[in-house]
């Protein structure tokens, strides 16, 4: 409850997509401080299209104020928890009623925006640059990404290599054999089980060797293996009982860390038995401010709301008009799944989610 007037403390660590719609939908009703190491949001499902076009990146990419006008940013790391603060790198005690962590995965990225930006115009100086160009890894990442360079460089000799037994391994077989399809309808040339010793061509050969032997002359290499979470830090808090074998917090069904009444988790980081989604950590985002703006409010527990996880629905982008989609009911590939997402990536419906301009 909110005591002589004043406003509830609440503090989220992590500004990415959920951590972010989070903020700005309570900023007028609390006191509120993000910490996040960077300045910006980036809607990272836009992050591969923005390699092929640089310019894709000015909307995918985000100042915290352009949508969070009410409250701190502190750019900084979060280093520990205690029961009433939060410290960061940058030594900062801040002090909380209510805490939301959620801070995604490990991404190694630049402070600001313009730097950013610079990123991706030096990453597609390497693509233009190169004839032959090798992906290491057939998760999501690195699928839509041989997906957008064989689409807009069709002359480029593209190779993918993975060392799972077919790509997309997180969703279904159905939706991996017709992202292979894809990918080879596009002249990718697709190596499944085998790994990529990326130090073989460090003697500038540029002939990278496989675990079975082959070479592959690439010019240039994109690695696009997992990020791990972003919650080792957490095993020096007071949180380190509540993380499970991989690394994610456990939840109740309001989205609470399990027995803390003030703490909440978002994202990818918890443990909801779902896919690890964009649009699962928005509707995370949107009930925890539901539940926030209640309990701040001095509304009961037993009136929150419960998360329920929503039906199962992944879609990976080949290129500006392809893609797969796996629903509940069926698995398509082509362009009827990439008329829904390929051409924007979602980037102006999340924008429209931040209050901007699409």
């Amino acid at each position: 409850m909110e005591s002589g007037g004043s406003k509830r403390r609440v503090v989220v660590v992590g500004g990415g997509i959920a951590g972010s719609i989070l903020a700005r939908s309570i900023q007028f009703n609390a006191d509120l401080t993000l910490i996040d190491p960077k300045e910006y949001l980036e809607i990272k499902w836009a992050q591969l299209r923005s390699k092929v076009e640089p310019s894709f990146a000015e909307r995918a990419v985000v100042n915290y104020r352009d949508f969070f006008s009410n409250g701190r940013i502190i750019t900084s790391t979060a280093i520990n928890i205690t029961e009433n603060e939060v410290l960061t790198a940058d030594g900062q005690h801040i002090g909380y009623d209510y805490l939301v962590i959620a801070t995604g995965h490990s991404d190694n990225v630049p402070v600001s925006k313009t730097e950013r930006l610079h990123y991706y115009d030096a990453e597609n100086q390497k693509i233009q640059s190169a004839r032959s160009i090798l992906i290491v890894g057939g998760g999501p990442s690195g699928v839509e990404l041989a997906g957008e360079i064989s689409t807009d460089f069709p002359d480029k000799k593209v190779t993918l290599v993975h060392k799972g037994p077919r790509l997309l391994e997180y969703i279904g077989p159905k939706a991996s054999d017709k992202g292979l399809s894809l990918l080879r309808s596009k002249k990718v040339d697709v190596k499944l089980q085998q790994s990529v010793d990326l130090k073989s061509a460090s003697d500038g050969s540029q002939l990278y060797r496989t675990s079975t032997g082959e070479s592959i002359k690439a010019d240039c290499h994109f690695l696009c293996t997992r990020v791990p979470l972003s919650t080792a830090w957490l095993n020096e808090t007071i949180l380190k009982t509540n993380l499970d074998k991989d690394g994610r917090l456990k939840v109740d069904e309001y989205l609470r860390v399990k027995g803390r009444s003030n703490i909440f988790a978002i994202g990818d980081i918890t443990d909801v038995p779902e896919l690890k989604l964009g649009h699962a950590a928005i509707h995370h985002a949107y009930l925890v401010a539901k539940n926030l703006k209640l309990l701040m409010g001095g509304g009961k527990e037993s009136k929150m709301s419960v998360y329920k996880p929503g039906p199962e629905v992944a879609m990976v982008s080949l290129g500006r008009k392809h893609a797969v989609a796996q629903f509940p009911f069926a698995t398509v590939g082509g362009r009827i799944p990439g008329l829904i997402k390929s051409g924007d990536m979602f980037v102006g419906r999340t924008r429209k989610n931040l209050g901007l301009e699409p």
